[in-house]
């Protein structure tokens, strides 16, 4: 609640707090604009929470004075005057500072501000229920601003429950539009590329079905997706429609030679299907090695990447022979020797199956030095990968991998305003469920000896506060000495030894005359209810403060501070297990580290299979050289930039192996399946359909770049470093290399001939 005056927003924040009480459960547990209530019971209690000695020498020093005063109006004093009895001294003896909020208001110091807190028992992955909270206390809020004569008052709504909320709303909207910017990205490709309208239909036809089996499948056996598989409408219809573009393009070079359009679909069927059925299982093997995390998001990206592969091959072999034969017969074909409608861009070669001429002038020129200069490009990068590796090259910083919500500058402005008020370290806390209410004590001495034998700069956490730090020890002792104190104060202000001014500020931590000792079970709801469970169960919480001015943004702290409470062990010899946003989060790192090494060796152990099950021995060695080729340069781009690995990017550096052996597959079966043409002729005749599969994937990925999450876009930018780096070793080193080892071979014959 901002504007006004600071009465104003009090008064606003009073009847705001009743009402939206009023709510009840589910919605509403508690609903408070300050600490009144632990406030009006704490207050004159705070003498009982001071040390034993401290109060008995309060006690003998209030006696002094006293006595002291006695004898200066009999004129008797022959000693030195003691201590006066006044409100700053009594404050700096016992600590009894007002804290955060003096008068009880969650209000800032200056009033520009006061924070109503809402707690609600609707569970956070409950959308629903979190959306029917925020409507009804967002209706209560509203009528009250309009009945109530506060005008200027302006309220703000944030916390979890509205951040999760605009999160989920912002990620939803952000799967849509990443989605339908890939799908349409890939199609415009796909268009410049063939320049038919009837191709792009039939491609357009083929990977929207197979797009719907993939998700059909997934809502069958899963039945959602989330932040990391979401996104994958974009990838999957990037990789999935190359199959349909290897098929479309040796399909038109078949009819560049006259042949019939049934003519060219059984050629174009029998010669491509085994390439692109290993680059369908390499690319399937890839996604599959995700399956390994113990990462749940990553099974399931896993499992949809590579059923996604294997559904769009069918679909695409399945649709493409009678959509083609379709088209055909409701209007002919154009041959491709006629003028095409944009006879411009047809004479310029910019399109179609001479994007690969290009190509082919670079390296007939200089077969030898491309190819040696890309195996020295992969080595520098291999070698460049020890030290990269060697200096932790993953993500700690969370900051740099969530979503910019740049429309919801209001809720982040007013969170921002509520932790400065309310503090944001006990808000941060997380909390541990002992089994037993009489664990919590030695609970919290291990903890805090956890805490004392840290280095000073590596203190895992602030502090450990549980039910009974408000429930203080040797009340019995302690309580006679207050009841003396309190006696002989009254009395010394009435006698006017004590100024008023002073006096109203020791009034609230007066004992009252009926204080008596106190337990758990007598302490205020609101001060009891932090530690008190769903069933209502007080003093099995314990919380753990972070360390001050640390932030849980910072994954190398949260992974010390889990660390720290994950598993106590109490001196009784049992276990008590912590867990929370912290230990999910650093488990959720671990779980990365450990996976990363494990799905790189599987997607290549898989990716190998796949290929040497496909072809003979010296295609896969020339293939899987290519592959290795591009990865070196990957690692190379990787070390250079010195690009972070998180929890998303990192996907694309297993996936890389299994769509990166794509190009090369292709570009060796057309070597072998027509050596006549040799290297140079392979790549001018399947280069263009080559680069365009990588265009298409390229652009799904970067279509991620659009994406209002910070790893999201990450992956992104790494899958497209890694795809153009496997482009490139296998449309110019690959080609090469072959040429060069033609040359070498032709060399041998002639000079076998000349030897005869």
């Amino acid at each position: 609640v901002e504007g006004g005056t600071r009465s104003d927003q009090r008064a606003f924040g009073d009847r705001l707090a009743a009402a939206i009480f009023r709510l009840g459960p589910p919605w509403v547990v508690d609903s408070a604009d300050g600490v009144h209530e632990a406030r009006r019971f704490f207050a004159p209690r705070a003498g009982m929470f001071a040390k034993l000695e401290d109060i008995q020498k309060l006690r003998d020093d209030i006696e002094a004075r006293w006595s002291w005063e006695v004898g200066r109006e009999a004129d008797l004093n022959l000693e030195d005057e003691p201590p006066p009895m006044s409100w700053d001294a009594v404050r700096t003896r016992f600590s009894l500072n007002s804290g955060p909020f003096p008068d009880g208001y969650y209000q800032s110091a200056d009033g520009r501000a006061l924070v109503v807190v809402v707690n609600s028992a609707i569970a956070a992955g409950d959308l629903g229920g979190a959306r029917e909270a925020l409507l009804r206390v967002r209706d209560v809020v509203a009528r009250l601003h309009q009945q109530a004569p506060y005008p200027s008052l302006k309220v703000t709504f944030a916390g979890d429950l509205v951040t999760g909320l605009a999160e989920y709303g912002a990620v939803r909207d952000d799967l849509v539009s990443v989605g339908v910017l890939g799908v349409s990205l890939i199609l415009g490709v796909l268009f410049l590329f063939f320049m038919r309208v009837r191709a792009l239909l039939a491609l357009g036809a083929a990977i929207l079905v197979g797009l719907a089996l993939t998700f059909g499948v997934t809502q069958i056996f899963i039945g959602h997706l989330n932040v990391a598989t979401g996104f994958l409408v974009s990838i999957v219809a990037g990789n999935g429609i190359n199959f349909g573009i290897i098929y479309l393009a040796r399909l038109f070079e078949e009819r560049r030679k006259g042949l019939s359009i049934e003519e060219a679909i059984c050629i174009s069927h029998r010669q491509t299907w085994p390439s692109t059925l290993t680059a369908a299982l390499a690319a399937a093997a890839a996604y599959a090695s995700l399956g390994v995390s113990e990462f749940r998001a990553f099974r399931h990206f896993a499992f949809i990447g590579s059923v996604g592969m294997l559904l769009c091959w069918v679909a695409s072999y399945a649709l493409l022979p009678p959509c083609l034969l379709f088209a055909d017969r409701w209007l002919p074909f154009r041959r491709l020797d006629q003028p095409a409608p944009l006879s411009w861009l047809a004479r310029r070669r910019f399109y179609g199956l001479s994007f690969g001429v290009p190509l082919a002038y670079v390296v007939r020129r200089a077969p030898r030095a491309v190819g040696l200069a890309g195996a020295a490009l992969a080595l520098a990068g291999a070698i460049a990968l020890i030290p990269y590796i060697r200096s932790d090259p993953m993500e700690y910083n969370m900051r740099r991998m969530q979503n910019d919500l740049h429309g919801s500058r209001e809720m982040y402005r007013a969170s921002s305003i509520a932790a400065d008020i309310l503090g944001a370290n006990m808000d941060s806390s997380m909390v541990i469920l002992a089994d037993r209410v009489d664990q919590v004590p030695l609970l919290k001495r291990a903890l805090e000896a956890r805490r004392d034998s840290a280095p000073a700069t590596l203190k895992p956490f602030e502090a450990v506060h549980t039910i009974f730090d408000l429930v203080p020890d040797q009340q019995p002792e302690k309580l006679p000495l207050l009841h003396q104190i309190r006696a002989r104060v009254v009395q010394a202000h009435r006698r006017g030894v004590i100024r008023e001014a002073d006096f109203e500020k020791i009034r609230d931590y007066l004992p009252p005359e009926d204080l008596r000792p106190w337990g758990i079970k007598d302490l205020p709801e609101a001060a009891a209810r932090p530690f008190m469970d769903n069933q209502g169960v007080s003093g099995r919480i314990v919380l753990i403060e972070p360390t001050a001015k640390k932030s849980d943004s910072d994954l190398k702290y949260l992974m010390r501070w889990a660390d720290s409470f994950r598993e106590v062990p109490l001196p009784n010899g049992e276990l008590v297990r912590g867990s929370g946003r912290a230990v999910i989060f650093a488990d959720m790192l671990k779980s990365v580290t450990r996976d990363i090494p494990r799905s790189i060796l599987l997607s290549f152990l898989m990716t190998l299979l796949a290929v040497m099950l496909t072809f003979r021995l010296s295609h896969s060695i020339a293939v899987l050289g290519a592959l290795l080729v591009g990865l070196g340069w990957l690692g190379l781009g990787m070390a250079t930039v010195h690009i972070k690995i998180n929890f998303f990017n990192f996907i694309a550096l297993p996936v890389s192996f299994g769509i990166g052996v794509d190009y090369a597959v292709n570009l060796v079966q057309r070597y072998h399946a027509d050596p006549s043409q040799g290297a140079l002729g392979a790549l001018r005749s399947t280069g263009g359909a080559v680069i365009l599969c990588s265009l298409t994937t390229i652009v799904g990925y970067l279509a991620l770049l659009g994406s209002i999450n910070q790893a999201i876009r990450s992956l992104g930018l790494l899958a497209v470093l890694g795809e153009v780096a496997c482009l490139l070793a296998a449309v110019l080193c690959l080609p090469a290399l072959l040429l060069w080892r033609e040359g070498r071979s032709q060399a041998r014959v002639a000079e076998l001939e000349l030897a005869r």
